[in-house]
């Protein structure tokens, strides 16, 4: 992951009314195809403020604790930071970014199951106090490490175990064991963390038995003298709103039969999906074409109106890396060509998209239907928020892909209504209206 610069600046478009995020893409297409034609991303924060407002409206009794492996982005968690979230940390990266930012040390939690030492021993140092923690190795670690550590053991669930197929985290059977040999090297475990994948054919069932261990696990260390007050039920949440509301719905009940307000038990979650997914958008261009004569086995006879053609194309962009998910067996939507109206009597051609190294493993999109396309052609995904955008090039030596900020003036009025602003929690950024950035051609950002 990239550091920050020491005077980071990101330069947040105003769209008045009548200007779309559209309109911002079809502005830089428009710029880029003069000069190199390079891929490049559009980021709504308006979307990011829109996500946050959803989240307090549908999970009002779950604090929002953003995991920083989902997307690093600078400006992304500056802005998070403002909103007053939480941050859950994987490495000595993450743990520096969100620090810098100003959240405050008790807001982070250092979680992973095999972390290294260098990375405990910097949360030590930086008063970072929460850790995750599912084995006897990694108790005793932290405890030569940090002996401050407010640990939160790490449940495995069936659900996980099944998507996995390695069981994460430690056994009911086993949590006695680590309860007392916490207390053994004078380590306090304040509370309960676990996982349930979005992937879960039943939520209600996978709720239940992850929260009613961890009901257990409380009763156990209330018996050996610990005092636990968190519970944190992971991540697994997507984007989507009636996604969040089922698993609002699975798990409301059961806190109030478990943990109930009276109890002092502060609920957390790890919206990482449905926070940043809609955030941004990547345009990519067409560089390579090959026909092929071969049609897939798979389509539906006539669907290709008498025709067996079919496409390879190649764009700036693969799984090396803005794609890089498809590599962990994600599947990467088809996209839309840019200013393009599909006519229903238009044809559409079996394609597959790949990605600029000519690898075999760089195969972006396997299947999809398309318009024949030409050389200089872009074609926009949506919803990559959640695809490691982060790094935004697969290798130093490349320029960084530009990241282009804008937000609607509604959204923007929102944030500060919230208590965001640019001269308080967001000194990195600078607000400039979107017809300015279009006249003036040779600007930098």
């Amino acid at each position: 992951m990239k550091g920050l610069c020491e005077e980071p600046c990101y330069v947040i478009e105003l769209l008045e009314d009548g200007v779309t995020i559209d309109d911002v893409i079809d502005g830089y297409i428009s710029e880029h195809a003069l000069v190199e034609r390079s891929a490049f991303v559009v980021g709504d924060l308006g979307a990011l403020m829109r996500q946050h407002v959803r989240w307090q409206v549908l999970a009002p009794n779950l604090q929002p604790y953003y995991p920083v492996k989902c997307n690093s982005s600078p400006a992304i968690i500056e802005l998070l930071a403002s909103l007053g979230l939480g941050f859950v940390c994987t490495n000595k990266a993450e743990l520096s970014l969100v620090l810098e930012q100003g959240v405050p040390p008790e807001n982070v939690i250092l979680s992973g199951v095999c972390k290294q030492l260098a990375h405990i021993k910097y949360a030590a140092k930086n008063n970072v106090c929460h850790l995750v923690c599912d084995n006897q190795a990694e108790l005793c670690k932290i405890a030569r490490a940090h002996s401050k550590a407010k640990l939160l053991l790490q449940l495995t669930t069936e659900a996980h175990a099944a998507e996995t197929s390695v069981a994460f985290g430690c056994s009911l059977k086993s949590c006695r064991y680590l309860l007392e040999l916490a207390r053994e090297l004078g380590l306090d475990v304040v509370g309960v963390t676990f996982h349930i994948p979005p992937s879960c054919p039943d939520l209600q069932q996978a709720y239940h038995h992850a929260l009613s261990d961890a009901r257990c696990v409380f009763d156990m260390g209330a018996e050996l003298g610990f005092s636990m007050n968190i519970l944190d039920i992971g991540g697994g949440i997507t984007g989507s709103d009636f996604q969040l509301q089922q698993v609002e719905c699975a798990v409301s009940p059961l806190l109030d039969a478990y943990f109930p307000p009276l109890s002092g038990v502060q609920v957390l979650a790890q919206p990482g999906t449905f926070y940043v997914a809609s955030v941004f958008s990547l345009a990519v261009n067409v560089i390579g074409k090959k026909v092929l004569n071969q049609q897939w086995g798979s389509l539906a006879q006539g669907e290709l109106s008498a025709t067996d053609t079919e496409f390879q194309y190649y764009i700036n962009e693969g799984v090396y890396g803005s794609f890089r998910r498809k590599l962990l067996g994600n599947t990467i939507p088809a996209p839309s060509v840019h200013k393009h109206a599909l006519c229903t009597e238009e044809l559409v051609y079996p394609s597959s998209l790949w990605g600029p190294s000519l690898d075999q493993l760089d195969e972006v999109v396997e299947h999809c239907l398309l318009p024949e396309l030409s050389l200089g052609d872009w074609l926009l995904f949506p919803n990559m928020g959640a695809n490691g955008l982060e790094e935004l090039t697969c290798l130093p030596s490349e320029p960084q892909m530009p990241v282009y900020y804008a937000i609607y003036t509604a959204d923007w009025c929102g944030m500060q209504e919230a208590g965001v602003a640019l001269d308080g929690t967001m000194k990195s950024f600078s607000l400039i209206n979107h017809s300015a950035v279009f006249n003036h051609p040779s600007k930098s950002i």
